[in-house]
């Protein structure tokens, strides 16, 4: 009568336990590396670096700016007024630029203040006293 694989003998059983431990003790492991890896992955990602944040505000002050001219012209374009949507658009897309960028840096400094102060890399020389 053969065996089934459930059945195995002492000697096949404590092997299997073994393998089962090890593959146990690897699979915690590489969990735990994964999860220091996804926590490195989202502090970086979280932290913006000075040129990030530069451009970020560029790029929203700029785009509301285009978006404005574009709508601007439009209007003219439709109701035949030639410059005066256009310019009119192109003050609101630059006070909506002005607003993005206002609401972004308070938004960045409200998040460096629950972070709290970055530590220095170098104490001042004031601090040798």
């Amino acid at each position: 009568m053969a065996r089934s694989p459930r059945s195995r003998g002492s000697g096949e059983e404590a092997e299997g336990k073994g393998v089962t431990g090890d593959l146990a003790a690897r699979i915690a492991r590489a969990r735990q590396e994964r999860a220091a890896q996804e926590a490195d992955t989202s502090r970086r990602h979280g932290d913006m670096t000075g040129m990030g944040r530069a451009l970020r505000f560029a790029a929203e002050f700029m785009a509301a700016i285009i978006i404005g001219a574009l709508i601007g012209y439009t209007i003219d374009f439709a109701l035949g007024t030639t410059p005066w949507a256009m310019i009119g658009m192109l003050m609101v897309g630059f006070a909506a630029g002005v607003l993005n960028v206002v609401r972004a840096a308070a938004e960045a400094n409200a998040a460096a203040a629950v972070k709290g102060p970055a530590p220095r890399a170098v104490p001042d020389e004031e601090d040798d006293d």
